[in-house]
């Protein structure tokens, strides 16, 4: 039977006594990849800090590996949305990689070999080593994904956690991206948000779909009830499971911020 890495037990969460996620029951195993969508404030942004241990339930359980989140965590590489930053800051690729790092040494003690050969080894599994000494302000935005992702490999985690990992890219990055996600769960279980719903039905092994409650069953199938009782308004299905058309009379998003 495989093993529970991240279960959350009846678990709500609210944000000035207004709940933000409501009643969520969810398991992760190992060596899954799962994909969840959702509108605006839906709350897929609210449950991946809820797994990391940057907010705590109002009501319900969490755990990591069997354990507590406090004690969980340290299984978990994080790679958060992109957002801009000065290009000009002199810090180079493989400075931003050796944070992933941080949390594997003790206070004060210096970066040692073992460091620097892990973040070589997490470059060379995102395919950029040969950026290791380029200031990270010169990369394209499909380069930076990827030393953010090296960054969280460098953690050494059994799970990944990714919140819209292709948000700032164009498709062509996006499914080479996926296609390195894809690469990586062969020995990591990954639990990823994202708006990119045609892409993420081809790539992830099970779906969901968060709107404050959570519809997910363990398997990659996206349904016109599910979208429409997620995103609360019609959407018509195209033969790959991938909406295509929101109909202009209904005020609804597909695309996730919250």
């Amino acid at each position: 039977m495989s093993t529970e890495v991240i279960s959350l037990n009846h678990v709500w969460v609210k944000y000035n006594q207004t709940p933000v996620l409501e009643d969520i029951d969810f398991t992760v195993y190992e060596g899954d990849f799962v994909g969840l969508i959702g509108p605006n404030g839906g709350g897929k942004t609210t449950l991946l800090k809820l797994i990391l241990g940057l907010i705590s339930p109002y009501q319900g359980n969490v755990r990591i590996m069997g354990k507590r989140v406090g004690f969980g965590r340290q299984y978990i590489g994080y790679v958060p949305q992109v957002l801009e930053f000065d290009r000009e800051f002199p810090i180079r690729v493989a400075d931003v990689v050796r944070m992933g790092r941080l949390g594997k040494r003790r206070l004060l003690h210096r970066y040692n070999a073992k460091d620097e050969a892990i973040v070589n080894h997490s470059l060379e599994k995102v395919g950029i080593v040969e950026l290791r000494n380029r200031p990270i302000g010169q990369l394209s935005g499909g380069q930076r994904q990827r030393v953010y992702i090296a960054r969280a490999l460098a953690s050494e985690p059994r799970i990944l956690l990714l919140d819209e990992p292709t948000a700032s890219v164009d498709y062509k990055i996006k499914s080479s991206i996926y296609e390195l996600l894809k690469e990586i769960n062969q020995y990591i279980t990954i639990l990823m948000i994202s708006h990119d719903i045609g892409e993420v039905s081809t790539y992830v092994k099970t779906i969901g779909s968060l709107n404050r409650r959570l519809l997910y069953h363990g398997e990659n199938q996206l349904t016109s009830d599910i979208i429409e009782r997620t995103y609360q308004c019609p959407i018509d299905l195209i033969a790959n499971k991938v909406p295509h058309q929101i109909l202009p009379q209904h005020s609804c998003s597909l695309y996730s911020n919250d």
